[in-house]
């Protein structure tokens, strides 16, 4: 019965440690883009700042100016965070794949799905 409650508490504590160090792998810099219409191509960059389960960091905008992250919350792989650009506030979900993340931006209803990759 012991054997059984120190494995099982063993197994817990080294899936907590695996997604802690996994999704620590988001920090720095990612970039990549988006299509906003069949001609319309936007450039993505977003600075991503990892403390626990908290997500901070910026996007840089079309314009250079960079726009806090907002409300940054991780849970496993995925995460969710705000951006507020003017008046406009975007909603964000994405999930770290460890090479990649997939990062959804909802715009007055219309998703933007777009992949980035870890700037060099």
């Amino acid at each position: 019965m012991k054997t059984r409650i120190v494995t099982t508490t063993l197994l817990v504590f080294c899936s907590f440690i695996a997604c802690f160090a996994a999704i620590t792998g988001l920090n720095g810099k990612w970039t990549g883009s988006v299509k906003i219409t069949q001609e319309d191509e936007l450039s993505l960059v977003y600075n991503f700042k990892v403390d626990g389960n908290k997500l901070s960091g910026t996007v840089e905008s079309p314009d250079g100016n960079e726009l806090p992250i907002a409300d940054g919350v991780l849970s496993g792989s995925e995460f969710a965070f705000t951006v507020k650009a003017g008046k406009i506030v975007v909603n964000h979900t994405g999930k770290y794949y460890g090479d990649s993340v997939v990062v959804s931006a909802d715009i007055d209803g219309k998703t933007f799905k777009s992949t980035l990759k870890r700037d060099k």
